[in-house]
């Protein structure tokens, strides 16, 4: 048994408690949390700082890691694709190497449990051996092409069979975005997931994701003419891409939207009204990366949303670490503050992959990791 105590807690409550001390067994276990008065301070671990529980990564593609520092900052959502597109494909033991060392990267920084968008079957090993628990998402796409439907479900079947679900991890089918996704492989992804599944999708990153949708213009117009695909098939609806989205999605899912930089209040009250449980993902630093903008996020606050945090890829961010996008979003965005940010770290993002029976708060009964934050970043309990 184990008793630990800081300057201040963050406890369950999305509040800070001073003069609390954790006790937990060898394995992480909360057993009780007591006041500091009852127990002698010889007795307990004190440091200097706070303690939160594990940070959650909702959003994360740990596959590629090899590809830091390889596309350029502030191009803009397509070209960034272009790149990632173009750039993906090199030695596969150097692809490896990077995969464990993120690995490693997000579990030193605090991370507990990640969000894992996966194309392959790269990093099936690593989370296997992983300390992190891990919710694979298995991304399909068939370019709005229905001739490519049927192979993007031969591909990404493939790919589901080998990737991990064993222990803690789990996995499902989740579409890629909605300008990139066909009524009938949306069809296949509902119907192939259990009832208990998580479904993660990009959301409205750039203005021309709208602009498709709204009027069939836009920088995605030539994106999928560099395809071959002059979007016969697709026609605009005159509503923002959510409303497409919701519209194919499967709403008793746990539906996590992610990056939502042009997200508006209406698509927001428009996925409320859907979904029966909705979840809302930033990755700040990866939006100033590719885009240099945020969302606003007056929208999720007066919405009652309930956001998440993510880092995305080494390919559109300097580091894996949920921290530094808490830090990232506090000094943009002053009318917030660390007690409701942390919530969206740690028990939004446990609830939102499933894991808050376990993760995501100082609760009695779960082992959620402890982190201690103070003046020289974070480091695990």
């Amino acid at each position: 048994m184990l008793k630990i105590s800081a300057d201040s807690v963050y406890l369950e409550d999305g509040k800070f408690h001073q003069h609390k001390v954790i006790i937990t067994d060898r394995e992480g276990k909360i057993l009780a949390i007591e006041d500091a008065k009852g127990h002698d301070t010889a007795s307990v671990q004190y440091y200097n700082g706070k303690i939160v529980p594990g940070f959650v990564n909702t959003h994360c593609h740990l596959e590629l890691s090899h590809m830091k520092d390889v596309a350029p900052t502030g191009t803009g959502l397509i070209p960034f694709l272009n790149t990632v597109v173009g750039q993906r494909e090199v030695d596969p033991d150097y692809i490896m190497q990077c995969i464990v060392r993120a690995d490693k990267e997000m579990y030193d920084a605090g991370i507990v449990a990640v969000g894992d968008i996966s194309n392959k079957v790269d990093t099936a090993s690593t989370k296997r051996d992983s300390k992190i628990d891990y919710y694979t998402f298995v991304e399909m796409f068939d370019l709005m092409q229905s001739s490519m439907t049927q192979s993007a479900i031969d591909l990404y079947s493939e790919v589901h069979k080998g990737q991990v679900d064993d222990g803690h991890h789990q996995k499902s089918y989740v579409p890629h975005a909605p300008y990139s996704v066909t009524p009938a492989l949306f069809s296949f992804i509902n119907n192939a997931n259990n009832q208990d599944a998580t479904v993660s999708i990009h959301n409205q990153e750039t203005v021309d994701e709208n602009d498709m949708f709204l009027t069939k213009k836009g920088g995605f117009v030539d994106f999928f003419k560099g395809f071959g695909n002059d979007l016969a098939q697709f026609s605009s609806t005159g509503k923002t891409s959510i409303h497409y989205a919701i519209e194919h999605l499967k709403p008793t899912d746990r539906t996590i939207f992610v990056h939502n930089t042009m997200t508006t209040r209406d698509d927001v009250k428009a996925a409320h009204d859907w979904g029966r449980e909705v979840f809302w993902a930033t990755c700040p630093n990866a939006n100033l990366y590719i885009e240099n903008r945020l969302p606003d996020y007056r929208v999720f606050l007066d919405t009652k949303a309930t956001v998440t945090i993510g880092t995305d890829s080494l390919t559109s961010n300097w580091q894996l670490s949920i921290w530094e996008e808490v830090k990232t979003i506090l000094r943009f965005q002053s009318y917030l503050d660390l007690e409701t940010v942390l919530q969206w770290a740690t028990i939004n993002g446990a609830r939102a992959l499933g894991f808050d029976d376990r993760l995501g708060s100082i609760t009695v009964g779960k082992t959620p990791g402890l982190v201690l934050i103070d003046e020289l970043g974070v480091k695990r309990i």
